[in-house]
């Protein structure tokens, strides 16, 4: 089986085609290097190919000999969704309908796709999970939520077998180029700048290592999975954004780095953490990586090969 993923390139492709390879599983990356980078692959035995999903000739090409489609490629920020809407459209909504209807041109067996649960639900109490109404309050969040529909449709039309993993908050190496919150606060104690907090500190995420998102990925792959499904996979674990500046500060060894606080920004869900019940049960998912440690491995991580040149 030739797995074709998408956005391969980018902070979550470069650990889950490290592991799909290692086991000696035949990988193809299809990225325009907008946000990833042909480095993060540098060594690994994968057939990279520079392209956008948005082009149709492109995809077909990709998508020769391929039974299975990991759908990595997007526009990751809430902040940048609402700034430009259209872009975040374009990459999100018009990107994942094109990957979808290919593979289905293509007889493609399995197509995994990226989501989230935070931005595409919205306000809601937390532990979210399957079953809680999404009301997305950012255009990233909207694009999302379509992706999601238009995989439900192709599996109910055409039989497409598709698996829509919604992420918790992803941390981990790799990830140099993302704009997560935890990548800015390694570079600001880097650099000697004050870690900024927008709001009291309370706002949370779920944050969970990018390994245990990539093992459930592979699960997805190998499992038989009902068409249409939809599945959280988190922690479980509520962090506050306070708590994460302080957990990347003792990381790093500088526990009295100085905070900034700011007004809060528009697009950005105030507290998120997801039950991962259903993907334990649908494809024996469970986060390994505790928080700290997974933190505490990240700065080394920056440290060795994005600091060490900087």
């Amino acid at each position: 089986m030739t797995v074709l993923v998408t956005g391969g390139a980018g902070f979550v492709g470069a650990t889950l085609v490290r592991r799909l390879t290692e086991a000696g599983q035949p990988v193809r990356v299809l990225d325009n290097f907008s946000t990833g980078d042909p480095a993060h692959l540098s060594g690994v035995d994968a057939d990279v190919v520079k392209g956008d999903i948005r082009d149709a000739s492109t995809l077909d090409a990709a998508l020769a000999g391929v039974t299975a489609v990991v759908h990595l490629a997007a526009a990751g920020s809430v902040v940048a969704s609402v700034a430009d809407p259209r872009a975040n459209f374009e990459a999100n909504v018009v990107g994942t309908f094109r990957v979808l209807d290919a593979a289905r041109r293509a007889g493609v067996e399995r197509v995994v796709q990226a989501s989230t649960g935070g931005a595409l639900i919205g306000n809601a109490t937390p532990p979210v999970n399957e079953d809680s109404l999404p009301k997305p309050i950012s255009p990233y969040g909207a694009s999302k939520l379509a992706g999601e529909g238009y995989a439900h449709a192709f599996a109910m039309s055409y039989g497409l077998r598709t698996v829509a993993l919604r992420f918790a908050n992803v941390y981990g190496p790799w990830s140099e180029r993302k704009t997560g919150v935890m990548t800015r606060y390694f570079r600001a104690i880097q650099a000697g700048e004050p870690l900024v907090i927008y709001g009291d500190g309370s706002s949370s995420r779920d944050y969970t290592h990018v390994s245990d998102i990539s093992r459930a990925i592979e699960l997805a792959l190998e499992r038989e999975v009902l068409g249409g499904t939809v599945l959280h996979v988190a922690s479980g674990v509520e962090t506050t954004v306070a708590d994460l500046a302080r957990l990347c500060c003792v990381a790093a060894g500088a526990p009295d780095h100085p905070v900034d606080y700011r007004p809060v920004r528009a697009g950005e869900v105030d507290r998120n953490f997801a039950s991962y019940d259903r993907a334990a049960q649908v494809l024996g998912y469970a986060p390994t990586v505790d928080l700290p440690d997974g933190i505490r491995s990240t700065w080394q991580w920056f440290q060795a090969e994005v600091f060490r040149s900087g």
